[in-house]
Protein backbone atom coordinates (compact mmCIF):
# COMPACT_ATOMS: atom_id res chain seq x y z
CA UNK A 1 0.00 0.00 0.00
CA UNK A 2 1.44 3.62 -0.79
CA UNK A 3 2.19 5.68 2.40
CA UNK A 4 -0.04 8.89 2.67
CA UNK A 5 0.90 11.83 1.94
CA UNK A 6 2.16 14.20 4.45
CA UNK A 7 -0.47 15.79 6.59
CA UNK A 8 -3.13 14.91 3.86
CA UNK A 9 -5.47 12.91 4.98
CA UNK A 10 -7.79 15.24 6.72
CA UNK A 11 -11.74 14.52 6.78
CA UNK A 12 -10.66 10.73 5.55
CA UNK A 13 -8.52 10.62 7.75
CA UNK A 14 -10.93 11.34 10.69
CA UNK A 15 -13.73 9.29 9.35
CA UNK A 16 -11.02 6.18 9.07
CA UNK A 17 -10.16 6.94 12.39
CA UNK A 18 -13.65 7.16 13.59
CA UNK A 19 -14.18 4.07 12.32
CA UNK A 20 -11.54 1.91 13.89
CA UNK A 21 -12.51 3.38 17.29
CA UNK A 22 -16.20 3.88 17.66
CA UNK A 23 -17.31 0.44 17.76
CA UNK A 24 -15.30 -0.26 20.60
CA UNK A 25 -16.22 3.21 22.68
CA UNK A 26 -19.82 1.87 21.77
CA UNK A 27 -18.99 -1.51 23.17
CA UNK A 28 -17.93 0.67 26.18
CA UNK A 29 -20.77 2.37 26.37
CA UNK A 30 -23.27 -0.60 26.36
CA UNK A 31 -21.41 -2.94 28.88
CA UNK A 32 -21.15 0.24 31.06
CA UNK A 33 -24.81 0.90 31.10
CA UNK A 34 -25.22 -3.41 31.68
CA UNK A 35 -23.10 -2.64 34.72
CA UNK A 36 -24.88 -0.27 35.80
CA UNK A 37 -27.55 -2.34 36.06
CA UNK A 38 -26.48 -5.23 37.21
CA UNK A 39 -25.93 -7.07 34.05
CA UNK A 40 -22.63 -9.62 33.47
CA UNK A 41 -21.55 -7.75 30.09
CA UNK A 42 -18.18 -9.20 30.28
CA UNK A 43 -16.33 -6.28 30.91
CA UNK A 44 -12.90 -7.44 31.43
CA UNK A 45 -13.10 -9.00 28.01
CA UNK A 46 -13.90 -6.22 26.49
CA UNK A 47 -11.37 -4.00 27.86
CA UNK A 48 -8.74 -6.07 26.44
CA UNK A 49 -10.50 -5.44 23.44
CA UNK A 50 -9.98 -1.50 24.26
CA UNK A 51 -6.30 -1.80 24.90
CA UNK A 52 -5.66 -4.00 21.43
CA UNK A 53 -7.41 -1.26 19.67
CA UNK A 54 -5.92 1.37 21.16
CA UNK A 55 -2.42 -0.24 21.46
CA UNK A 56 -2.38 -0.64 17.55
CA UNK A 57 -3.03 3.46 17.16
CA UNK A 58 -0.77 6.01 17.15
CA UNK A 59 -2.01 9.10 18.79
CA UNK A 60 -4.00 10.86 22.02
CA UNK A 61 -6.68 8.57 22.31
CA UNK A 62 -4.09 5.78 23.69
CA UNK A 63 -2.30 8.84 25.67
CA UNK A 64 -5.87 9.98 27.19
CA UNK A 65 -6.74 6.85 27.83
CA UNK A 66 -3.30 5.86 29.68
CA UNK A 67 -3.95 8.75 31.58
CA UNK A 68 -7.69 8.47 32.69
CA UNK A 69 -6.70 5.02 33.85
CA UNK A 70 -4.80 6.74 36.40
CA UNK A 71 -7.31 8.38 37.54
CA UNK A 72 -8.53 6.92 40.83
CA UNK A 73 -12.58 6.26 40.36
CA UNK A 74 -12.63 7.03 37.13
CA UNK A 75 -13.50 4.20 35.03
CA UNK A 76 -14.52 0.71 36.29
CA UNK A 77 -11.63 -1.71 37.52
CA UNK A 78 -11.20 -3.80 34.90
CA UNK A 79 -10.71 -0.99 32.23
CA UNK A 80 -8.55 1.14 34.97
CA UNK A 81 -6.42 -1.93 34.91
CA UNK A 82 -6.09 -2.70 31.09
CA UNK A 83 -5.38 1.07 30.21
CA UNK A 84 -3.10 0.87 32.76
CA UNK A 85 -0.67 -1.34 30.90
CA UNK A 86 -1.39 0.17 27.38
CA UNK A 87 1.54 0.57 25.69
CA UNK A 88 1.99 1.98 21.53
CA UNK A 89 2.62 -0.89 19.77
CA UNK A 90 1.99 0.85 15.94
CA UNK A 91 5.09 0.10 13.70
CA UNK A 92 7.10 2.72 13.03
CA UNK A 93 6.83 4.91 9.74
CA UNK A 94 9.22 3.88 6.94
CA UNK A 95 12.61 5.89 5.38
CA UNK A 96 9.92 7.19 3.26
CA UNK A 97 8.07 9.01 5.67
CA UNK A 98 11.48 10.46 7.51
CA UNK A 99 12.69 11.76 4.65
CA UNK A 100 9.52 14.18 3.93
CA UNK A 101 8.88 15.20 7.14
CA UNK A 102 12.22 16.35 7.44
CA UNK A 103 12.58 17.88 3.98
CA UNK A 104 8.78 19.71 5.31
CA UNK A 105 10.37 20.75 8.31
CA UNK A 106 14.02 21.84 7.25
CA UNK A 107 14.21 21.82 3.50
CA UNK A 108 15.23 19.87 0.81
CA UNK A 109 19.03 19.84 1.91
CA UNK A 110 18.08 18.47 5.22
CA UNK A 111 20.73 16.04 5.07
CA UNK A 112 23.48 18.59 4.99
CA UNK A 113 23.19 19.71 9.21
CA UNK A 114 23.77 15.58 9.68
CA UNK A 115 27.14 13.61 9.21
CA UNK A 116 24.72 10.75 9.62
CA UNK A 117 21.22 10.09 9.90
CA UNK A 118 19.44 6.79 11.20
CA UNK A 119 17.21 5.41 8.64
CA UNK A 120 15.18 3.25 11.80
CA UNK A 121 14.18 4.47 13.68
CA UNK A 122 14.99 3.96 17.70
CA UNK A 123 11.76 4.62 19.32
CA UNK A 124 8.28 5.03 18.70
CA UNK A 125 5.49 7.03 20.70
CA UNK A 126 2.30 8.37 20.65
CA UNK A 127 2.21 11.26 18.50
CA UNK A 128 6.02 10.81 16.88
CA UNK A 129 9.03 8.55 16.33
CA UNK A 130 12.33 9.38 17.51
CA UNK A 131 15.93 8.84 15.00
CA UNK A 132 19.50 9.12 15.90
CA UNK A 133 21.99 11.18 14.45
CA UNK A 134 25.43 13.16 14.31
CA UNK A 135 25.25 16.54 13.59
CA UNK A 136 28.36 17.93 11.72
CA UNK A 137 29.92 19.26 14.92
CA UNK A 138 30.12 15.65 16.30
CA UNK A 139 27.34 15.92 18.62
CA UNK A 140 25.34 12.73 18.91
CA UNK A 141 21.32 13.93 18.98
CA UNK A 142 17.83 12.56 19.33
CA UNK A 143 15.07 13.70 16.26
CA UNK A 144 11.56 13.31 17.10
CA UNK A 145 9.56 13.71 14.03
CA UNK A 146 5.29 13.76 14.39
CA UNK A 147 3.72 11.51 12.62
CA UNK A 148 1.51 12.66 9.64
CA UNK A 149 -1.96 13.88 10.28
CA UNK A 150 -1.70 14.35 13.99
CA UNK A 151 -3.89 17.40 14.47
CA UNK A 152 -6.89 15.71 13.07
CA UNK A 153 -6.13 12.66 14.72
CA UNK A 154 -5.81 14.34 17.92
CA UNK A 155 -9.26 16.12 17.09
CA UNK A 156 -10.76 12.84 16.09
CA UNK A 157 -9.86 11.21 19.07
CA UNK A 158 -10.83 14.06 21.35
CA UNK A 159 -14.55 13.51 19.34
CA UNK A 160 -14.52 9.21 21.07
CA UNK A 161 -12.83 10.84 24.01
CA UNK A 162 -15.61 12.80 25.16
CA UNK A 163 -17.88 10.80 23.97
CA UNK A 164 -17.13 7.94 26.17
CA UNK A 165 -16.96 10.17 29.16
CA UNK A 166 -20.58 11.48 28.46
CA UNK A 167 -21.98 8.04 28.45
CA UNK A 168 -20.22 7.13 31.46
CA UNK A 169 -20.71 10.09 33.41
CA UNK A 170 -24.69 9.32 32.74
CA UNK A 171 -23.86 6.07 34.35
CA UNK A 172 -21.83 7.71 37.34
CA UNK A 173 -21.35 10.99 38.72
CA UNK A 174 -18.86 10.63 41.80
CA UNK A 175 -16.54 12.14 39.65
CA UNK A 176 -17.88 14.73 36.98
CA UNK A 177 -14.79 14.87 34.69
CA UNK A 178 -15.89 18.26 32.82
CA UNK A 179 -12.91 20.03 33.63
CA UNK A 180 -10.48 17.12 33.51
CA UNK A 181 -11.42 16.88 30.27
CA UNK A 182 -10.67 20.36 29.43
CA UNK A 183 -7.56 20.39 30.59
CA UNK A 184 -6.54 17.02 28.87
CA UNK A 185 -7.56 18.51 25.77
CA UNK A 186 -5.48 21.88 26.22
CA UNK A 187 -2.58 19.56 26.91
CA UNK A 188 -2.96 17.17 24.27
CA UNK A 189 -3.08 20.12 22.04
CA UNK A 190 0.19 21.58 23.34
CA UNK A 191 1.85 18.93 22.73
CA UNK A 192 1.38 18.87 19.06
CA UNK A 193 3.74 21.62 19.24
CA UNK A 194 7.52 20.78 19.37
CA UNK A 195 8.65 24.14 19.75
CA UNK A 196 6.74 24.31 22.88
CA UNK A 197 8.23 20.64 23.95
CA UNK A 198 11.63 22.36 23.42
CA UNK A 199 10.85 25.42 25.30
CA UNK A 200 9.76 23.07 28.08
CA UNK A 201 13.13 20.87 27.96
CA UNK A 202 15.06 24.32 28.39
CA UNK A 203 12.54 25.12 31.46
CA UNK A 204 13.42 22.04 33.00
CA UNK A 205 16.89 22.41 32.21
CA UNK A 206 16.71 25.91 34.35
CA UNK A 207 14.81 24.30 37.22
CA UNK A 208 17.04 20.98 37.56
CA UNK A 209 20.37 22.83 36.80
CA UNK A 210 21.68 21.91 40.02
CA UNK A 211 20.58 18.54 40.59
CA UNK A 212 23.42 16.09 39.38
CA UNK A 213 20.95 13.06 39.79
CA UNK A 214 18.79 14.23 36.67
CA UNK A 215 20.03 14.89 32.98
CA UNK A 216 17.79 16.45 30.82
CA UNK A 217 19.29 16.60 27.24
CA UNK A 218 19.49 19.84 25.74
CA UNK A 219 17.19 21.28 22.13
CA UNK A 220 19.07 21.99 19.33
CA UNK A 221 17.31 24.92 18.51
CA UNK A 222 18.08 25.62 14.86
CA UNK A 223 16.81 22.35 14.73
CA UNK A 224 13.36 22.49 16.10
CA UNK A 225 10.09 23.00 14.50
CA UNK A 226 6.65 22.68 15.35
CA UNK A 227 6.74 18.43 14.49
CA UNK A 228 10.32 18.22 14.66
CA UNK A 229 12.47 18.21 18.40
CA UNK A 230 16.17 18.28 17.71
CA UNK A 231 17.87 17.36 21.53
CA UNK A 232 20.97 15.68 22.90
CA UNK A 233 21.01 11.90 22.96
CA UNK A 234 21.31 10.38 26.51
CA UNK A 235 22.10 6.91 27.12
CA UNK A 236 20.91 4.52 29.21
CA UNK A 237 18.80 1.33 30.29
CA UNK A 238 14.71 1.27 30.20
CA UNK A 239 13.78 0.76 34.30
CA UNK A 240 12.56 -2.96 33.31
CA UNK A 241 16.15 -3.92 32.02
CA UNK A 242 17.55 -2.55 35.03
CA UNK A 243 15.21 -4.03 37.43
CA UNK A 244 15.46 -7.58 35.55
CA UNK A 245 19.20 -7.13 36.88
CA UNK A 246 18.10 -7.40 40.35
CA UNK A 247 19.69 -4.27 41.58
CA UNK A 248 20.53 -3.67 45.28
CA UNK A 249 18.76 -1.74 48.11
CA UNK A 250 21.26 1.22 47.46
CA UNK A 251 20.86 1.13 44.01
CA UNK A 252 16.88 1.32 43.90
CA UNK A 253 17.08 3.31 46.54
CA UNK A 254 19.35 6.14 44.37
CA UNK A 255 16.83 5.81 41.80
CA UNK A 256 13.80 6.44 43.85
CA UNK A 257 15.78 9.42 45.14
CA UNK A 258 16.45 10.46 41.60
CA UNK A 259 12.77 10.47 40.55
CA UNK A 260 11.82 12.45 43.60
CA UNK A 261 14.23 15.20 43.25
CA UNK A 262 13.34 15.12 39.00
CA UNK A 263 9.45 15.21 39.49
CA UNK A 264 9.05 17.36 43.05
CA UNK A 265 12.47 20.12 42.95
CA UNK A 266 10.28 21.80 39.78
CA UNK A 267 6.60 20.97 41.45
CA UNK A 268 7.65 22.34 45.26
CA UNK A 269 10.14 25.13 43.79
CA UNK A 270 8.89 26.20 40.32
CA UNK A 271 5.25 25.26 40.61
CA UNK A 272 5.79 22.92 37.68
CA UNK A 273 4.74 19.23 37.11
CA UNK A 274 5.83 16.48 34.36
CA UNK A 275 2.25 14.84 34.40
CA UNK A 276 3.60 11.95 32.55
CA UNK A 277 5.42 9.80 34.77
CA UNK A 278 5.30 6.61 32.63
CA UNK A 279 8.45 4.29 32.39
CA UNK A 280 8.85 4.72 28.52
CA UNK A 281 9.86 8.74 29.25
CA UNK A 282 12.81 7.99 31.40
CA UNK A 283 16.05 5.78 31.17
CA UNK A 284 18.77 5.11 34.21
CA UNK A 285 21.99 6.32 33.91
CA UNK A 286 24.76 4.08 35.16
CA UNK A 287 25.19 5.53 38.03
CA UNK A 288 21.54 5.06 38.19
CA UNK A 289 20.54 8.64 38.04
CA UNK A 290 17.68 9.29 35.17
CA UNK A 291 17.51 10.76 31.85
CA UNK A 292 13.56 12.22 31.32
CA UNK A 293 13.09 12.75 27.72
CA UNK A 294 9.60 13.36 27.19
CA UNK A 295 8.56 17.04 27.92
CA UNK A 296 5.25 16.98 26.09
CA UNK A 297 2.82 16.88 29.15
CA UNK A 298 3.89 19.91 31.35
CA UNK A 299 1.50 21.49 33.47
CA UNK A 300 2.36 25.66 35.40
CA UNK A 301 0.52 26.31 38.73
CA UNK A 302 0.18 29.30 40.18
CA UNK A 303 1.95 29.45 43.03
CA UNK A 304 -1.24 29.06 45.45
CA UNK A 305 -2.04 25.77 43.89
CA UNK A 306 1.32 24.44 45.21
CA UNK A 307 0.80 26.63 48.73
CA UNK A 308 -2.70 24.62 49.02
CA UNK A 309 -0.86 21.12 48.15
CA UNK A 310 2.12 21.64 51.39
CA UNK A 311 -1.33 23.08 53.56
CA UNK A 312 -3.52 19.91 53.05
CA UNK A 313 -0.01 17.71 53.84
CA UNK A 314 -0.04 19.50 57.22
CA UNK A 315 -4.02 20.00 57.89
CA UNK A 316 -3.92 16.25 57.62
CA UNK A 317 -0.86 15.66 59.62
CA UNK A 318 -2.94 17.41 62.95
CA UNK A 319 -5.89 16.17 62.19
CA UNK A 320 -7.26 20.12 61.29
CA UNK A 321 -10.45 19.55 58.94
CA UNK A 322 -10.89 23.36 58.94
CA UNK A 323 -7.29 23.74 57.46
CA UNK A 324 -7.82 20.92 54.90
CA UNK A 325 -11.36 22.61 53.71
CA UNK A 326 -9.41 25.65 53.40
CA UNK A 327 -6.46 23.76 51.66
CA UNK A 328 -9.29 22.19 49.13
CA UNK A 329 -10.45 26.16 48.32
CA UNK A 330 -7.00 26.48 46.96
CA UNK A 331 -6.28 24.08 45.25
CA UNK A 332 -9.76 24.91 43.30
CA UNK A 333 -12.57 23.06 45.02
CA UNK A 334 -15.63 24.47 45.11
CA UNK A 335 -18.71 23.89 47.81
CA UNK A 336 -17.67 21.18 49.38
CA UNK A 337 -19.75 19.44 51.83
CA UNK A 338 -18.06 18.67 55.11
CA UNK A 339 -18.91 14.67 53.92
CA UNK A 340 -17.47 15.24 50.90
CA UNK A 341 -14.25 16.70 52.44
CA UNK A 342 -14.04 13.31 54.76
CA UNK A 343 -14.18 11.31 51.94
CA UNK A 344 -11.28 13.64 50.00
CA UNK A 345 -9.26 13.17 52.75
CA UNK A 346 -9.00 9.46 52.49
CA UNK A 347 -7.82 9.38 49.55
CA UNK A 348 -4.92 12.30 50.08
CA UNK A 349 -4.28 10.50 53.25
CA UNK A 350 -3.55 7.55 51.19
CA UNK A 351 -1.21 9.87 48.74
CA UNK A 352 0.54 11.95 51.63
CA UNK A 353 0.49 9.08 54.31
CA UNK A 354 5.00 8.35 53.52
CA UNK A 355 5.40 12.38 53.90
CA UNK A 356 3.99 11.91 56.65
CA UNK A 357 6.14 9.57 58.37
CA UNK A 358 9.13 10.57 59.90
CA UNK A 359 10.75 6.90 59.34
CA UNK A 360 12.31 4.83 56.84
CA UNK A 361 9.56 3.30 54.68
CA UNK A 362 8.62 1.89 51.01
CA UNK A 363 6.24 4.17 49.20
CA UNK A 364 3.16 1.42 50.21
CA UNK A 365 3.07 -0.76 53.34
CA UNK A 366 -0.27 -2.34 52.40
CA UNK A 367 1.46 -3.59 48.83
CA UNK A 368 -1.70 -3.53 47.05
CA UNK A 369 -1.23 -4.92 43.58
CA UNK A 370 -2.40 -1.66 41.76
CA UNK A 371 -1.31 1.38 43.81
CA UNK A 372 -4.35 2.98 45.47
CA UNK A 373 -6.85 0.78 43.51
CA UNK A 374 -8.12 -0.41 46.74
CA UNK A 375 -8.56 2.96 48.76
CA UNK A 376 -9.96 4.48 45.06
CA UNK A 377 -12.74 2.09 45.73
CA UNK A 378 -14.10 3.30 48.71
CA UNK A 379 -13.71 6.78 48.14
CA UNK A 380 -15.21 6.48 44.73
CA UNK A 381 -18.10 4.69 46.70
CA UNK A 382 -18.22 7.66 49.18
CA UNK A 383 -18.58 10.33 46.75
CA UNK A 384 -21.20 8.85 45.33
CA UNK A 385 -23.54 8.60 48.59
CA UNK A 386 -22.17 12.33 49.12
CA UNK A 387 -23.38 13.34 45.80
CA UNK A 388 -20.07 13.48 43.67
CA UNK A 389 -17.10 15.81 43.22
CA UNK A 390 -15.95 18.28 40.47
CA UNK A 391 -11.99 18.25 40.38
CA UNK A 392 -10.57 21.27 39.18
CA UNK A 393 -8.52 21.37 35.89
CA UNK A 394 -5.28 21.96 38.01
CA UNK A 395 -5.74 18.70 39.99
CA UNK A 396 -5.62 15.92 37.35
CA UNK A 397 -1.71 15.94 36.55
CA UNK A 398 -1.02 16.23 40.28
CA UNK A 399 -2.90 13.19 40.74
CA UNK A 400 -1.38 11.46 38.12
CA UNK A 401 2.30 11.86 38.59
CA UNK A 402 1.47 11.28 42.52
CA UNK A 403 -0.24 7.44 41.69
CA UNK A 404 2.43 7.34 38.71
CA UNK A 405 5.76 7.97 40.97
CA UNK A 406 4.00 6.01 43.64
CA UNK A 407 3.73 2.50 41.15
CA UNK A 408 7.09 3.21 40.07
CA UNK A 409 8.75 3.55 43.80
CA UNK A 410 6.26 0.08 44.49
CA UNK A 411 8.50 -1.35 41.60
CA UNK A 412 11.31 0.02 42.91
CA UNK A 413 11.13 -1.28 46.32
CA UNK A 414 12.31 1.56 47.63
CA UNK A 415 13.13 2.60 51.40
CA UNK A 416 13.61 5.76 52.11
CA UNK A 417 12.62 8.90 54.89
CA UNK A 418 9.94 10.35 52.08
CA UNK A 419 8.71 12.82 55.18
CA UNK A 420 12.21 14.58 55.68
CA UNK A 421 12.96 14.72 51.52
CA UNK A 422 9.55 16.31 51.18
CA UNK A 423 10.31 18.74 54.62
CA UNK A 424 13.87 19.72 52.44
CA UNK A 425 11.53 20.91 49.65
CA UNK A 426 8.96 22.49 51.64
CA UNK A 427 10.91 24.35 54.72
CA UNK A 428 11.27 27.35 53.37
CA UNK A 429 8.37 27.60 51.74
CA UNK A 430 6.27 30.77 50.27
CA UNK A 431 4.48 32.20 47.50
CA UNK A 432 6.22 35.05 46.27
CA UNK A 433 9.67 32.91 46.47
CA UNK A 434 8.05 30.14 44.23
CA UNK A 435 6.54 32.88 42.16
CA UNK A 436 9.94 34.60 41.47
CA UNK A 437 11.73 31.36 40.79
CA UNK A 438 9.40 30.31 38.73
CA UNK A 439 8.93 33.46 36.59
CA UNK A 440 13.06 33.91 36.32
CA UNK A 441 12.93 30.21 34.86
CA UNK A 442 10.07 30.58 32.64
CA UNK A 443 11.74 33.84 30.93
CA UNK A 444 15.28 32.00 30.42
CA UNK A 445 12.82 29.09 28.81
CA UNK A 446 11.22 31.62 26.68
CA UNK A 447 8.26 30.06 26.74
CA UNK A 448 5.04 31.52 26.38
CA UNK A 449 2.40 30.93 29.28
CA UNK A 450 -0.68 31.97 30.54
CA UNK A 451 -1.49 31.06 34.39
Amino acid sequence: MAERDLDDSGLFGEFRRMVRTTGTVSGIAARLAGHKFGINTGGSAHAEDLKGVLGGLKGPLMKAAQLLATIPGALPDEYATELAQLQSNAPPMGWSFVRRRMAAELGPDWQKHFRSFGREAAAAASLGQVHKAVLQNGETVACKLQYPDMATTVEADLKQFRMAMGVYHKLDNAIRQDDVVEELTERLREELDYTREAANLRLYGAMLRHSPNVTIPAPVDDLCTRKLLTMQWVDGRSLQKVLDSNPSQAERDAMAKALFEAWYVPFYRYGVIHGDPHMGNFTVRPDFGFNLLDFGAIRIFRPRFVHGVIELCEALRVGDEDRAAHAYEMWGFEHLSRETIKVLNEWASFLYEPLMQDRVRTINENAETIFGRDVAGRVHTGLQRTGGVKPPREFVLVDRSAIGLGSVFMRLGAKLNWHQMFQELVADFSEEALAARQAEAIREARLNVHL
